[in-house]
């Protein structure tokens, strides 16, 4: 099983600011991250930036997203298939997906262990990383209150194994919740976002958007999870993928 450490071998810049739709593939061209999802690390601002991924340029001409399927790599998983993503995205209002061009499930190198996440938004696309083949994170340092909450609401639990170190351990039917419901929800509020530049402002957005168009909209009045049809959906506009 991978260890997280509490530290980062690259250097993720802020982006730019976002503007309107007409002017996104402009912006996005110059290669800019925008964010990610980290996995119990924290985004050290002072070492070189090294892109994670291959650059997907941005077409803007596009009525729909791409979802690319990478393999996983040995002893990963990915968390969804094509078709939740698509059926997911479906459920969100279309105005959201139209400057979303590539949903890539990408694999994990040795290079990404390095800085682990969940997720990041670079560009017009989304990516969403695989996760332990046992479902099992290990962390070297105790989970914040936020990444508590975060895991109650969705079924994962935080375990301490020894003095300094602690296990997130997940169930399918957790996991692919929090995938489906935050992860993927919140990449998409950073792609939409179009006000905020400073790295605080943007997450907050993201997470704020993870909530409102995530977990809330995924919950019945009772609290439990709605389920999301897998068959596809037409509609006007373009898709994007994570």
């Amino acid at each position: 099983m991978r260890i997280r450490t509490t530290r980062t071998g690259l250097r993720l810049p802020q982006s730019l600011p976002h503007r309107a739709s007409a002017n996104v593939a402009t912006d996005r061209r110059r290669g800019m991250l925008a964010n990610q999802r980290v996995r119990g690390i924290q985004r050290n601002l002072m070492l070189p930036f090294a892109p994670p991924e291959d650059w997907h340029e941005p077409k803007g001409a596009s009525d729909s997203y791409k979802v690319l399927l990478q393999t996983p790599g040995a002893g990963f998983r990915h968390v969804l298939k094509p078709e939740e993503i698509r059926s997911r995205l479906a459920q969100v209002p279309p105005q959201f997906l139209r400057s979303l061009e590539v949903v890539q499930l990408s694999r994990m190198t040795r290079k990404k262990q390095g800085f682990p996440c969940y997720g990041i938004q670079w560009g017009a696309a989304i990516y969403l990383y695989p996760i332990e083949d046992n479902l099992v994170e290990r962390h070297h340092a105790p989970p914040t209150p936020r990444q508590l909450t975060e895991a109650r609401m969705y079924g994962g639990l935080w375990q301490q194994e020894s003095a300094n170190l602690w296990k997130l351990v997940w169930t399918e039917h957790a996991l692919r919740d929090f995938y489906l419901n935050n992860i993927l929800i919140h990449e998409l509020g950073h792609l939409v976002d179009s006000r905020n530049t400073r790295y605080t402002d943007r997450e907050r957005y993201a997470e704020w958007f993870a909530v409102e168009y995530g977990y809330k909209r995924s919950r019945r009045p009772d609290g439990t999870q709605a389920t999301f049809s897998t068959r596809r959906h037409a509609r006007k506009g373009r898709q994007r993928k994570a």
